[in-house]
């Protein structure tokens, strides 16, 4: 393995151990508070482009990391949904 190839896993660890922990703050505390379902629409609508751009290129670091950010873009949008109906469910009051 190559220096660039080691800082391009390294740097692509930290990223989805990042967004991986927001989705999953997300998930325990279900709450939509603070967040944009926009921000999982565009996740989604970028990791997808830069997944086939990475894949045109033949890099596997970036195909690999696009494709892992794309599903965390579609389970975050999941979780999303699923707290806005707890609160629509739950009322003003909650």
């Amino acid at each position: 393995m190559s220096l660039a190839d080691a800082i391009g896993w390294a740097a692509s660890a930290v990223l989805i151990a990042t967004l991986t922990r927001q989705v999953y703050t997300q998930w325990r505390e279900r709450t939509t508070a603070g967040v944009s379902h926009w921000l999982f629409i565009g996740q989604l609508t970028a990791s997808s482009g830069f997944t086939v751009y990475s894949w045109m290129l033949g890099n596997g670091v970036f195909v690999f990391t696009n494709s892992v950010l794309l599903l965390t873009a579609i389970v975050g949008q999941l979780i999303y949904r699923r707290n806005r109906r707890i609160a629509e469910r739950e009322g003003p009051s909650a």
